[in-house]
């Protein structure tokens, strides 16, 4: 099968690799529609000691079964396989297994043609909605499981939190989205890139900030901050603008160096919350809503063909890419 290979760092390469086999309790997947990830970009950096080349990369896949008794049927790959039977899983909290693992990393991901997975970690999707659109399931799943957790710390609904999401990516602009579908009237998106910051501006019409040239957010102004980048410079922000007795909402593993005010947040008793993907009830209920139009139209997705696939992480690295996120189909 023809794939998408993760060679080097800054080198990805579209080559022949072997079809996967499935094992026991997985069926073959033939993908129809594979996102990039800011993880795959980090990975594509070689900052990520977990991917180690030559690897498949890919974990926001949609496709159709092609083995097994389900041939044919039209799924979401919940990427984040389990093992069902620790204390983590049999309570819900699936994301935090021991042994978790996530297809494009340790194990071939979705930048090819055929994925083998478990078929429980199979979503079905509707015959009507498009691939490309349902592959924004994972990243969704993200957005979703932050506002859940941020919804259970907060004494007053998310419709009523002044919000700054930090980063215009996929994960940000999805959470702003659907805080906006929640009710909420005051989304500030912070993002570097311009075009991206239009972007954000257009689909989801909330106000945005360019970190860049515009001038500082006023400290202690937002109720509920979610750092959709996490880096050093993101988290300091995160912490100027978190306001006392406030949510902040940390997803982005882009490094791990300094930035967050402890001593602020021990101080004025803001929550922080760690997010690490979602639940397996998370992605089922992502797979609804984005199908069901919670996320909007979802136009804003942009499609490059897998055979070029290094042009397309080349543009992102260099920051060509006007759409939050760009999905790459065989």
């Amino acid at each position: 099968m023809k794939a998408l290979v993760y060679t080097k760092p800054n080198e990805v390469v579209y080559r022949d690799e072997p079809e996967p086999a499935p094992g026991k309790g997985q069926v073959l997947v033939k993908v129809a529609a594979s996102g990039i990830c800011g993880s795959d970009m980090h990975a594509y950096h070689g900052h990520d000691p977990r991917r180690v080349p030559p690897l498949i990369l890919g974990h926001e896949v949609a496709g159709t079964i092609a083995s097994g008794g389900r041939t044919g049927e039209r799924v979401v790959i919940n990427p984040l396989m389990t093992c069902g039977m620790c204390a983590y899983c049999e309570s819900g909290r699936t994301n935090l297994c021991p042994t978790r693992e996530l297809i494009g990393m340790r194990v071939a991901g979705g930048y090819c043609e055929y994925v083998a997975i478990p078929e429980q970690n199979l979503i079905p999707i509707p015959g009507s909605f498009d691939m490309v659109k349902a592959s924004l399931a994972e990243p969704a799943a993200c957005s979703l499981h932050s506002l859940t957790r941020a919804q259970l710390q907060s004494p007053r609904p998310l419709a009523e939190l002044n919000t700054l999401v930090i980063g215009g990516g996929a994960i940000g602009m999805l959470s702003a989205l659907l805080l906006t579908n929640y009710g909420c009237r005051q989304v500030t998106v912070a993002e570097t890139n311009k075009l991206r910051r239009d972007t954000v501006s257009r689909s989801v019409g909330c106000a945005v900030h360019d970190p860049l040239s515009d001038p500082e957010i006023p400290d202690d102004s937002f109720d509920l901050v979610i750092d959709a980048v996490g880096g050093g410079v993101t988290r300091s922000m995160g912490s100027r603008a978190v306001a006392s007795g406030g949510i902040f909402v940390h997803i982005g593993l882009m490094d791990s160096k300094e930035g967050l005010d402890i001593r602020k947040i021990t101080l004025q008793e803001v929550t922080l919350i760690g997010i690490y993907t979602y639940t397996r009830e998370d992605f089922r209920a992502t797979v609804a809503a984005l199908a069901g139009g919670m996320f909007g139209n979802l136009e804003w997705v942009e499609t490059r063909p897998l055979a070029d696939g290094a042009r397309a992480f080349d543009d992102l690295d260099r920051g060509r890419i006007r759409a939050a996120k760009l999905v790459m189909v065989p």
